[in-house]
């Protein structure tokens, strides 16, 4: 397609406003919809980099919609970047959840449109479809349960991942760290998926000399009853570290970990020089964090864990100063080439426990994704509870599909963990529907009526999705469904209709609930779309991130 026609300004009015969109809308939900349930059916994604590249194989909702950054009609783009955007939050912000979310969102703006031709008014039924998303929201809320132990853990996270093997692992993992422990998710060293578990607490900065390792084979310094000195400072000359050194020999302090942003070569030669190291180790390792903010919220959190006292460049501070009472302890600490990390920090107990207080509750009300997951990190490695999972398969491009997959599942697991789960397989949204139906017979407004009939209707789709892609009659097992009962669906790997809590089939409570109001909120809103204004683009080629 030339560019001169993407340049042009141009003002579309209905009904050339909801035809495009629906179309857009329809190609992106129609493009995830085949990858919702236990038997996604691929999509393939053709490289923007290279047209020789293998296409990706992929089964996320979220991103197969990112992979389509724009489509050739401009009508039709609108509509489809505005699913885009909005599975794409969802999945950054929920972890899961996109294809749900695509096929209700499909579905409400289809019937919408259906009942606006009619001649229905957007902005009362907007109003209606947005008051019954807080009324199913608030019913999701009842129906949900928490879950524990390694066993239900698993079940859960295979409906979530569909490899039994990925699952169990997961279950274990999940049973021992909790919803707020670290996880490294690594590729794997052989086709074998592995799990170990971390001992004390760690953090990105490794040695800034491997000359300090007294595992030199292993790469790794390890002291026993040390003291830490916790910092942010560029240690350049030689005599900045001699006060330190001095402060130790007086102390009878035999192991040091230092932790500074930078120190030079002359400096560390002091430190190393045999003379100093008979009478004290100093291990060496960088500020955790490559940014100001990170690195103070590290310093912070090693202060509280250990006892000491940091030296911040932003006060001034120098290694000159250096008291007994900036010196924090642990029973033991050990440095590798990436990571550092110690055991049993003499820190006091109630001050942490306070913080980590503290930290819970800024997580539970941040919007940030980013924000919220660095969070996350800094309350698992103040609770001391970590992992790593080796993700191993037969190929490469293997691994890294797996890797992916336990990195999503992680993610919704600790999300289930928090906030508890729901009946899997759509039978949460399937239920939901009788607070609905209870609306509709309390009340004569046209308006309302239609618009939470056409929730109903739209709640019925992940089901009828999860079963077509599946293989099954959807009509024929939907009405089985329904007379069986709230609570329950189909096993579409059993092949029957079971209650799902007792058959250990699960959706996240979150999930379900972002589910709802994102793909709810964002088709009411599309819906009042009456005007789309095009405006004229540089020759260059548009491009999304």
């Amino acid at each position: 397609m030339s560019n001169k026609k993407w340049q042009t300004p141009k003002v579309l009015f209905q009904p050339q406003v909801c035809q495009g969109m629906q179309r857009g809308i329809n190609q992106i939900a129609n493009a995830v919809r085949p990858t919702l349930g236990p038997f996604p059916r691929l999509v393939a994604s053709e490289s923007t980099i290279s047209r020789g590249k293998k296409p990706e194989l992929l089964d996320s909702g979220g991103t197969i919609a990112r992979r389509i950054i724009q489509l050739q009609n401009r009508g039709e783009d609108v509509g489809a970047m505005l699913i885009r955007q909005m599975l794409w939050q969802l999945q950054e912000r929920a972890g899961d959840g996109t294809a749900t979310a695509a096929v209700i969102f499909q579905s409400v703006y289809n019937r919408g449109l259906r009942y606006l031709a009619a001649g229905g008014n957007a902005m009362r039924l907007r109003g209606f479809l947005e008051r019954g998303a807080q009324e199913l929201v608030q019913e999701l809320d009842r129906m949900t349960v928490q879950i524990h132990g390694k066993e239900k853990l698993a079940q859960f996270a295979e409906t979530l991942s569909n490899d039994a093997d990925l699952s169990r692992l997961l279950g274990e993992i999940f049973d021992v760290i909790g919803e707020y422990g670290l996880l490294d998710i690594r590729p794997g060293r052989s086709r074998e998926l592995e799990q170990e578990y971390i001992e004390g607490r760690f953090w990105e900065g490794g040695m800034i000399s491997r000359a300090m390792a007294s595992d030199r084979q292993g790469l790794r310094g390890q002291l026993e009853e040390a003291s830490i000195v916790i910092t942010d400072l560029e240690i350049d000359a030689p005599g900045e570290v001699v006060p330190l050194l001095e402060l130790a020999a007086s102390g009878g302090i035999h192991g040091l970990l230092l932790i500074a942003n930078k120190i030079s070569e002359p400096a560390l030669s002091v430190l190393l020089a045999s003379s100093n190291r008979e009478k004290v180790q100093v291990l060496a390792v960088k500020t955790p964090g490559r940014s100001s903010e990170i690195q103070m919220a590290a310093l912070q959190d090693l202060s509280i864990l250990t006892g000491g006292q940091p030296l911040l460049k932003a006060t001034g501070a120098s290694l000159s100063a250096i008291k007994p009472e900036h010196l924090g302890g642990a029973r033991r600490a050990w440095a590798g080439p990436h990571h550092f990390g110690f055991m049993a920090g003499e820190g006091d107990p109630r001050l942490l426990r306070q913080h980590i207080a503290c930290l819970r509750k800024a997580f539970e009300h941040t919007e940030d994704s980013q924000h919220a997951r660095r969070l996350q990190e800094r309350i698992g490695t103040l609770m001391g509870a970590a992992a790593t999972l080796w993700v191993g398969d037969a190929t490469p491009s293997a691994v890294e599909a797996r890797k992916a997959s336990a990195e999503r599942t992680a993610q919704t697991m600790r999300g289930a963990l928090r906030e508890g789960v729901v009946p899997g397989g759509g039978a949460a949204y399937l239920a939901c529907s009788q607070v609905l139906q209870e609306q509709i017979n309390q009340t004569s407004d046209a308006d309302e009526r239609s618009a939470y009939g056409i929730l109903i209707g739209a709640l019925k789709e992940p089901m009828c999705t999860l079963l077509t892609n599946a293989g099954e009659d959807s009509g024929v097992i939907m009405a089985r469904v329904v007379q069986a009962g709230p609570g329950c669906g189909y096993d579409v790997k059993r092949r029957q209709v079971v209650n799902m809590f007792e058959a250990g089939i699960y959706d996240p409570a979150a999930v379900a609930r972002a589910v709802i109001h994102s793909a709810i909120h964002c088709a009411a809103l599309a819906l009042t779309t009456d005007v789309l204004v095009h405006r004229g683009n540089p020759p260059a080629a548009l491009t999304r991130p």
